[in-house]
């Protein structure tokens, strides 16, 4: 007989994967992606790599220890640093909403470059889509649908534009391995797109609310974190051959919208609306990770959000969504605040670290040395990086 509470655990556990990866994966992704694709040509494969192992080094710690702790990450850096979990929640809240402005903006250009509909329209159309879907009553399982569908849509959709791009593939594994040129900027970007601010914190707090956590669960919360993080590098990679194809052949993206340029020229007009659906799909479920995952850490700073999280959910959208509308999409913002998240990751890493060492909150569970120690090593390379990156922008 089937145990339908394995059956809702495998499909939080693989939702939990989905958020956290299509969270990460949204405007910012698709441009930073395209960016520093053009700039650094097949030589960018090699900040993928790094980027990949950073992350895994960050999302397995963060996870497992949240999971053992039974707590959202606030709370535990509370107990860490009594206040440094405000501030976290704070930093994390924050950088979502900047983000979330850009993810409502990312939509109504998505479903611009679908089907023609002014930007605006098409963002107020898509936010009262993201607030239905808070407001039905299956709202958690809900969400874990509606990520796993478009994360699947979005690499389908793009891994046919890497075939129409033909791209050098030798040579990005080639470059991957032994680049031609290093950039920093381009590491601490990706990498805090992916992991940084709230996005590390999706899957993990979304497992948490589902009631996946404790040491019983470790192995689960590890193959969980392992799927988000590659669904989002395979994204990452497809991005990154689709472009390299393009530019490669001798194409110049244009820089109002690289990525939208790089579908274009690999597939003509078929490209341009591929690149809608996918920036829709990207924008859309971004929206509805960063304020799903925001007002998690939220929630441990008023009591009347932790009664009513659905509520707060929806007017974080609408507030994106209002901001949007009255002042337009923060060009420039986007880029930053994925570096600002970069510099994030170092603090709220090298507090799970430390808590995966107190017995009073993790009781008598052993963390892996080794998992430790890429820990360390991750949030050490982060603030360094970070610092450097910080100085060599041009504001």
């Amino acid at each position: 007989m089937t145990d339908p509470r394995r059956g809702a655990i495998t499909t939080a556990t693989i939702g939990a994967a989905f958020l956290m990866a299509t969270s990460a994966i949204g405007p910012g992704f698709l441009t930073q992606t395209a960016v520093f694709t053009a700039q650094l040509g097949a030589s960018f494969g090699f900040a993928i790599l790094v980027s990949i192992l950073f992350d895994l080094g960050a999302q397995l710690n963060i996870w497992r220890v949240l999971a053992v702790a039974r707590r959202r990450a606030q709370d535990v850096a509370n107990d860490v640093l009594p206040g440094l979990g405000y501030a976290l929640a704070g930093l994390v809240a924050l950088g979502g909403l900047a983000f979330n402005i850009g993810n409502i903006a990312g939509t109504g250009l998505g479903l611009n470059a679908l089907a023609g509909i002014d930007v605006k329209v098409g963002a107020a159309a898509s936010a009262a889509i993201a607030i239905g879907l808070f407001s039905v009553r299956e709202a958690g399982r809900a969400m874990d649908r509606f990520a796993q569908a478009l994360g699947l849509v979005m690499i389908a959709l793009t891994a046919y534009v890497v075939i129409s791009a033909r791209p050098p593939v030798g040579e990005a594994v080639i470059r991957t391995v032994a680049p031609l040129e290093i950039d920093p900027l381009s590491i601490v970007t990706i990498v805090g797109g992916t992991v940084g601010g709230y996005i590390t914190f999706a899957g993990a707090h979304r497992l948490i609310d589902a009631g996946v956590h404790g040491r019983e669960s470790l192995a689960r919360v590890t193959r969980s974190a392992a799927l988000g993080i590659g669904v989002a590098s395979l994204m990452r990679i497809l991005l990154f051959l689709a472009t390299l194809g393009v530019v490669a052949h001798g194409a110049t993206l244009d820089p109002a919208n690289p990525p939208a340029s790089a579908f274009q020229h690999a597939a003509g007009d078929v490209g341009q609306r591929l690149f809608g659906i996918v920036m829709w799909a990207a924008a859309i479920t971004s929206v509805v990770g960063s304020a799903y995952t925001s007002v998690s850490f939220l929630r441990s700073v008023s009591a009347h959000i932790d009664r009513a999280p659905g509520r707060a959910i929806i007017a974080f959208i609408v507030i994106s969504a209002a901001t949007f509308l009255a002042i337009g999409r923060p060009v420039t913002i986007l880029v930053l605040v994925g570096a600002i998240n970069g510099m994030i990751l170092p603090v709220s890493l090298g507090a799970m670290l430390i808590a995966a060492h107190r017995a009073r909150i993790v009781g008598d569970y052993r963390h892996p040395i080794w998992l430790t120690f890429a820990g360390v090593i991750v949030a050490a390379a982060m603030a360094a990086l970070g610092i450097r990156a910080m100085m060599s922008i041009d504001l």
